[in-house]
């Protein structure tokens, strides 16, 4: 899976991905081979947090 680098395209794709195909963000990222660390270093900074009861990005 493609990660964009700019924060507000990877937040919509990966809030998009976590409603609709993933129970939580490991999910995803254990079945896209994705670092989580990845997308946690583009998104952390520009101030957004995972919330796992939510399953999102906010």
């Amino acid at each position: 899976m493609y990660i964009p680098s700019d924060p507000d395209m990877l937040l919509s794709l990966i809030n998009t991905k976590l409603r609709d195909e993933y129970p939580s963000l490991d999910d995803l990222c254990d079945s896209q081979d994705i670092e989580k660390s990845r997308i946690l270093e583009i998104l952390e900074p520009a101030g957004y947090k995972y919330d796992e009861s939510q399953n999102q990005f906010k």
